[in-house]
This record gives C-alpha cells, sequence and structure tokens, in this order.
C-alpha cells in the first residue's frame, strides 16, 4: 500500500538548490522562464553557439536539475549545436510538482519556447532525452516534427522498470506509462539510441529493445561505463555519435 501512495517519490528525485551555472565550465547562457499550458512557471537556460549547425532540446533524467548537466552542456556545445535545456515541474526553480502528464506539458512548453520565443524552425530542432527525458523527448517526438531524436540510457516503460527495481511489486499497480516502447516505432525522424552494456539502473537490453522498435533511418551506439558516467568514461565514443548524427542531418 505504501509503495502505491508513494509511487512518485520512486520515480521522481528533485532538487531545488542550483549547485552551478554554464559559466562554471566556460559557456555563456542565459536565464529563460516559459510557462507550461497549464500554467506552471518554468526555468531553463539558453546556452548558444555562435554557428549552430542544430538546436537541441536537452531534457534531462529523474534526478537533481539542470545544474548537474554542465558536463553535457559543455560537451554538446564543443559540437557545435545551441542547446536548451529546462528543469521539469518541481526541480530547481520550476514551480509545482513533477508528475508524468506534467514532464510532457514541460517538455511541450520548451518546444513552443524554441518556436515562438526563439524563431527556431522544427526542421532544426533534435530533442535529446536521457534516462527519465528518453521517454519524455520520445512522447514529444510523437506529438511534433523535429529535426532528430536522441535516446541515451533510457528504458522501455515505466513498468519495465519496476519489475527491474522493485521485482515483488506487482507491476499492474503501477501509475506510471512512460511507454516508449509503444511510442517508438510511430517516430518517423532520424533516431540516435545511445546505451552502455555496464548501465547498472536501466539494462542494456531495454536501450536496444527501444532500437529494434523503431523505424530507419537510426543508429546504436554502445558506451561503456555506468548509468551516470557512461558517457563520461566513453568520451570519445560518445561525442564522435554525437557530431556525427548532427553532421547527418545537414547532409
Amino acid at each position: 500500500m505504501l509503495l502505491t501512495l508513494f509511487q512518485s517519490r520512486f520515480v521522481y528525485h528533485p532538487r531545488r538548490d542550483l549547485e552551478s551555472t554554464p559559466e562554471e565550465v566556460g559557456l555563456n547562457y542565459q536565464d529563460v522562464q516559459l510557462t507550461a499550458a497549464d500554467g506552471v512557471k518554468l526555468h531553463g537556460w539558453w546556452v548558444p553557439h555562435p554557428s549552430p549547425r542544430a538546436t537541441v532540446l536537452l531534457l534531462h533524467g529523474n534526478a537533481g536539475n539542470i545544474s548537474h548537466r554542465t558536463d553535457l552542456l559543455r560537451f554538446l556545445h564543443e559540437c557545435g549545436v545551441d542547446v536548451l535545456i529546462i528543469d521539469y515541474r518541481g526541480y530547481g526553480r520550476s514551480e509545482g510538482k513533477p508528475t508524468e502528464n506534467g514532464t510532457y506539458a514541460d517538455a511541450m512548453a520548451a518546444w513552443r519556447y524554441l518556436l515562438d520565443e526563439r524563431g527556431v524552425s522544427p526542421g532544426r530542432i533534435v530533442l535529446h532525452g536521457r534516462s527519465l527525458g528518453g521517454a519524455v523527448a520520445t512522447w514529444l517526438a510523437t506529438q511534433v516534427e523535429p529535426a532528430g531524436l536522441i535516446v541515451e540510457s533510457s528504458f522501455t516503460s515505466a513498468r519495465d522498470m519496476a519489475s527491474q527495481v522493485l521485482p515483488v511489486f506487482p507491476t499492474f499497480l503501477v501509475r506510471f506509462k512512460y511507454n516508449s516502447i509503444n511510442r517508438i516505432g510511430e517516430i518517423d525522424c532520424p533516431l540516435l539510441v545511445i546505451h552502455s552494456r555496464d548501465d547498472d539502473l536501466v539494462p542494456h537490453e531495454q536501450g536496444r529493445r527501444l532500437y529494434e522498435a523503431a523505424r530507419q533511418p537510426k543508429r546504436f551506439v554502445e558506451l561503456e561505463g555506468g548509468h551516470n558516467d557512461g558517457y563520461l568514461l566513453s568520451i570519445e565514443t560518445y561525442t564522435a555519435a554525437l557530431n556525427a548524427f548532427f553532421a547527418g542531418l545537414a547532409e
């Protein structure tokens, strides 16, 4: 009963305090304020590149906040792209409490911000979701027409993750869906799936299943290292995959 009542505490682990900024890794940035369709005020960062070849909407995982993603912002900047990263409701300086539909609404608000406030065309926007953000980005890609989708270290569905993390918990009681495995086959844009074979949280097999369920054009890139440090331990493979993906979109 307690597991059922407090499921959201197993799914979301937000932090309110921002511990760093992009400036601390040498990046210029602007604070961004946007509003979701239901009126919730959201906070994010706009990290511009002087000669961008694409614009990335970065959707982070279920823990911390945007201040814990400055290394990733730096890597993306070095790949030559503008980046918008937002905190979901309940994270960082964003209002409210996180819910599944709330994360979807927040992602859509970020998409609308890029189109309406920054004047970016949909054909230049790449959705990049990591872990939980991969499920949110996959949902968003079924609602809009991005240039591409990057799904990194993400899972097939919330129920699959529940059976992995809490095998004694009846999956039919899981309220959250985040059903990427049923959505990813609807997506027409180029897809890059990145997953570590050593992922200690989201099994490598779930990343492979997402890849297999998706349409072409698609590519799977395998990293080494754990869920939270795989991209750091495999940085050459990681950045080469990102650079190749962005270059392919321009062809």
